[in-house]
């Protein structure tokens, strides 16, 4: 079974930390896609049994309610019982109609961009609602699923740590399943990018991660940036970090198959031209074994032992780069996983960056 992710790149609003490449919402256009995504999918999609689908963006909640028709005719191209369905939504678009129709259309995850509870930051990163809509939005959806994420941004210029834990505590008090947490990063070709906005302070950064882990104690923390009820992991973003297969289907998606890493176009007309993919890339044994402990160790619990084993054929703990960090404490062994030891999971990118370039073979 392999996983599949739709991009739908439209928004109704851009907000001020997204890039350039998002679309303002256009119905016509919008149609156009669709059918762009329909026959890139007939092309490329080999028939297999898929396991979760996401449905990202963008927004795809901006779609019209024919575009919503149209994307869900494409979606019964796909063959096997689903398990997960995760459909994005902006807080706005939700109400009681398109909550119906999604749950309706098996849809059974709900992923919010809620980002902040706070006006004022709400406003400094383009958002187009009040922390008055948040509570009244949720407990909509909350009427048709169970399974809701929400994503939290922390670390955003001016915020307090006591203004940080009123976001978790607002947050905790809804009964939310899964909580995706993000420090603010100010990327180039965003508008905050364009304006030159400074970052947090590093050291407050850290705190306020710390503070995050310690607020969401009773949920399962079980990747860098993510935490979870039990049971409410999110199976589809396991694919990516399990380094397990998926398609990416739409402007500028990412899929993985067939040892096959590749990515679509950012350019509109070239994608509605048919000409799909902008890179493309056939992984060797060595870059494969790479991305197991890049994307592995991201989880909290590591990479089990026998499950790595048997999958690269070759014994994890005679690997060099694997002895010297256990070494050096950087990793520990625990219940037959390598991980990265708890209280440098904030600092893991330096220590990831020690198995790029290695030699595996």
């Amino acid at each position: 079974m392999v996983s599949v992710y739709i991009h739908i790149p439209f928004c109704k609003s851009i907000c001020t930390y997204c890039d350039f490449s998002k679309l303002y919402y256009n119905d016509d256009m919008a149609s156009n896609y669709l059918d762009a995504l329909k026959k890139e999918i007939k092309e490329n999609y080999n028939g297999e049994e898929i396991y979760t689908l996401y449905i990202g963006g963008g927004t795809p909640s901006s779609l019209s309610k024919n575009n919503l028709d149209k994307l869900f005719n494409i979606i019964k191209m796909f063959k096997g019982n689903i398990e997960e369905i995760t459909f994005e939504c902006n807080l706005e678009d939700i109400n009681d109609e398109l909550c119906k129709y999604l749950s309706m259309n098996k849809v059974n995850r709900l992923s919010i961009g809620v980002e902040s509870t706070h006006d004022k930051y709400l406003k400094y990163l383009g958002r187009n609602y009040s922390s008055s809509d948040i509570e009244k939005k949720i407990l909509i959806a909350k009427k048709y699923f169970n399974n809701i994420s929400v994503d939290l941004m922390y670390a955003i210029k001016g915020e307090t740590i006591a203004e940080l834990k009123e976001d978790i505590n607002f947050i905790k008090k809804l009964d939310i399943k899964h909580i995706s947490t993000y420090s603010l990063i100010i990327e180039k070709h965003t508008i905050l990018g364009n304006n030159n906005t400074s970052y947090i302070d590093p050291d407050l950064d850290r705190e306020m991660y710390d503070i995050i882990c310690m607020e969401l104690d009773e949920y399962h923390h079980y990747e860098i940036s993510n935490f979870a009820k039990e049971g409410y992991e999110s199976k589809h973003n396991l694919v990516y970090w399990n380094n397990q297969k998926y398609y990416g289907f739409g402007l500028s998606a990412s899929g993985y198959i067939d040892d096959i890493r590749y990515t679509n176009t950012r350019n509109m007309s070239e994608y509605l031209n048919g000409n799909y993919r902008s890179d493309i890339d056939s992984l060797s044994l060595n870059e494969t074994i790479e991305n197991e402990f890049i994307l592995g160790l991201r989880k909290i619990d590591g990479i089990d032992i026998d499950k790595f084993n048997k999958k690269c054929d070759m014994d994890i703990l005679n690997i060099d780069i694997v002895k010297k960090l256990l070494s050096e404490n950087k990793l520990v062994i625990q219940n037959n996983s390598i991980k990265i030891r708890k209280d440098l999971i904030y600092v893991s990118n330096s220590i990831l960056s020690d198995f790029i370039g290695e030699n595996y073979e």
